[in-house]
């Protein structure tokens, strides 16, 4: 196989595992918990600890198919199974899968909400990525018959949440959309809930902002997907100063993702030197742009020429 052939596939790997730890850790309950104090209003005057004991069972990460007829409820001996599917898709076909999906039980007791989160590396060039958030949403209201709702009952509707995580961007921002009625003639009062479509997107930068009310989520939230902080910043940040337990599954997972994003900066900082060092740059600029050592850049170098041979 072809070297450049070969990079391309292990780089591949190492992102989609890196992706992967992303969820998993954006899917733990404490975190889940600071996410709903700042973008449901039932929760926003709520201990942080309290909201965890709202959220329903164990969150589901990559396993709730997004295409329709699937989402719902499957057949088993012709009886429904009330809940989420998460059947693999067909052998040797893809399927898109919710990253995060999970049920939050409301203050009353009684009501439910759908919580939806997916994470972004960036933001989408090929497509406006509202239009993607408005298709998961609506996604996740209409798998709810059969499950949440049957027949005509649509009085029983769940109110969904799908709220978006984008990085990389140029400011630190959150933006919430929903249903607005907005009178064009007369003033007559429609019945129904104006509240069930709820799209929430939040864009983080890659400068981490200083810990305050406004910014708490985006600091938590940066930290926590940085490729720059290292495990033991990044656990100093989540425990000192949101006071989540650091739990031996939560140190793991914060583990794995920082040498996961090392690995991918590693990668990256050899495919430039050996750019650089083909298209003739001095062993001085390549030090300058990539802060290795003369040492480090020569290694590279022998080490790709050598895989050549």
């Amino acid at each position: 196989m072809d070297k450049e052939i070969k990079n391309t596939i292990k780089a591949a790997n190492k992102n989609a595992q890196y992706d992967e730890k992303a969820k998993k850790l954006l899917g733990h309950k404490y975190i889940l918990a600071y996410i709903l104090a700042k973008t449901v209003d039932e929760f926003k005057m709520m201990d942080i600890k309290d909201i965890v004991l709202h959220i329903e069972g164990e969150p589901m990460i990559g396993t709730v198919p997004i295409e329709a007829g699937m989402t719902n409820t499957e057949k088993e001996n012709g009886a429904n199974l009330v809940g989420f599917n998460s059947e693999n898709a067909e052998i040797n076909e893809g399927m898109i899968r919710f990253d995060i999906v999970f049920y939050v039980r409301m203050r009353d007791g009684l009501s439910q909400i759908i919580i939806n989160v997916e994470a972004q590396k960036d933001e989408p060039t090929g497509y406006d990525i509202l239009n993607r958030a408005t298709f998961y949403v609506s996604r996740l209201i209409s798998s709810q018959k059969g499950r949440d709702f049957v027949n005509t009952n649509y009085d029983d509707i769940k109110r969904v949440f799908s709220i978006w995580i984008c990085m990389n961007m140029k400011e630190n921002s959150m933006n919430h959309m929903h249903l607005i009625d907005e009178p064009m003639v007369g003033d007559y009062h429609w019945k129904g809930k104006r509240d069930i479509i709820n799209i929430v997107m939040i864009g983080l930068s890659d400068e981490l902002p200083e810990h305050d009310e406004t910014y708490e989520l985006h600091r938590l939230l940066g930290a926590l997907l940085s490729k720059r902080l290292s495990v033991n910043e990044k656990l100093n940040i989540i425990g000192n100063e949101y006071d989540i337990p650091l739990e031996e599954s939560l140190r793991k997972d914060v583990s794995v993702m920082c040498n996961l994003s090392q690995g991918i900066r590693e990668d990256t900082i050899k495919e430039i030197v050996i750019k650089m060092h083909n298209k003739g740059y001095t062993l001085e600029q390549i030090m300058d742009l990539t802060e290795k050592s003369t040492e480090e850049i020569k290694a590279i170098i022998e080490e790709n020429e050598f895989a050549l041979v």
